[in-house]
């Protein structure tokens, strides 16, 4: 049996600094394409296989997990930064830094396990840099608006016009940029097919379709509905001790946060609009939920009605969402 090295890295924007376990000193290559080929040179520099763990810090450990991803004998996992946190707890280490950090990685890897991290295909990484762009220009203009708001408070306006000139200007840069995605989608089958789907949902429009799908488009293809919630951080967690405290469960937050916002005006919009949504979440305040409770519990169901979707290959059918009873307005 060939003998497995474990590596963790630390991946920051400039620098990744690597721990190979058993070995003593740490090595720092550049967090650039000719950092990444000196990397996978250093890692199967013995010929052995090699299980490389990394966190999940987006667009930084994104390159360098391609990259790794697609060298012979190397592979990788990307971790959730909340379970490595869990874990160094669990290993009493108390101090951190990016050395620690690239060890306790190092650790995970091999006592953990090994979840292969899956790429995602190009399209997907096109429609995930416009999807953000859009996302950017988007917390730009309402911060705009929110200028305008207040010159216009003051009474004096001095600054008015040109604030409004820069909104009218992000808008139309967003709407290019919207446009730009549909056309992407468009060209690529799997994509597309995803997207009819995803607008076959009362409250899911082209604007939120786009945000959801390229978050649902860079998960590996074998992922189940509850390892979906997870990602999102729409799992319950449970929080009780002895026979005396039984907290109420919340949503866990240990995940996608950009996934949970993409779909909380959604579970709005099909609240009102979609009688099945509407029913349940009726159903949920019966039952002595408060609304933002339900709310979220709708953006969960929601999830998992996609999910079935997309592993079934059929619209949505609101009957399947709930079967109870509708109550006309």
């Amino acid at each position: 049996m060939s003998k497995t090295d474990f590596v963790g890295i630390d991946v920051s924007a400039k620098e990744l600094v690597v721990a190979r376990l058993g070995e003593p000193n740490l090595k720092i290559f550049a967090n650039d394409r000719r950092g990444h080929k000196a990397l996978i040179k250093n890692l199967t520099r013995n010929n052995a296989s090699v299980r490389v763990c990394l966190e999940a810090t987006g667009i930084y450990s994104l390159d360098v997990a391609m990259a790794l991803s697609r060298a012979r004998g190397i592979e990788v996992m990307v971790a959730n930064p909340r379970a490595v946190k869990d874990f160094a707890g669990a290993m009493m280490s108390r101090s951190k830094t990016d050395a620690l950090d690239a060890v306790v990685l190092a650790e995970y890897a091999a006592r953990m396990p090994f979840v292969p991290y899956v790429p995602c295909s190009a399209a997907a990484l096109k429609l995930r840099g416009i999807s953000r762009r859009i996302e950017a220009l988007g917390k730009l203009m309402t911060a705009e608006k929110n200028r305008l708001h207040a010159d216009e408070a003051t009474q004096t306006g001095e600054t008015a016009g040109d604030i409004k000139v820069h909104i009218r200007f992000l808008k139309k840069r967003i709407e290019v940029l919207r446009e730009r995605a549909v056309k992407l989608i468009r060209e690529d089958v799997e994509l597309i097919q995803k997207y009819d789907f995803l607008v076959s949902i009362t409250g899911i429009a082209r604007i939120s379709a786009i945000q959801i799908l390229w978050e649902l488009a860079m998960l590996p293809d074998d992922m189940n509905k509850r390892q979906w919630t997870a990602h999102a951080g729409l799992d319950p967690r449970h929080f009780d001790s002895g026979t005396s405290i039984h907290r109420r469960a919340r949503i866990s937050k240990a995940g996608n946060g950009h996934l949970r916002k993409a779909l909380y005006m959604p579970a709005l919009v099909a609240i009102r609009r979609e009688s099945h949504v509407g029913a349940y979440y009726d159903h949920l305040i019966e039952a002595d939920k408060k609304p933002l409770q339900a709310i979220v519990a709708v953006m969960r169901k929601l999830l998992c009605a996609i999910w079935g979707m997309f592993s079934s290959q059929r619209a949505f059918d609101g009957s399947r969402f709930f079967a109870g009873e509708i109550v006309s307005a």
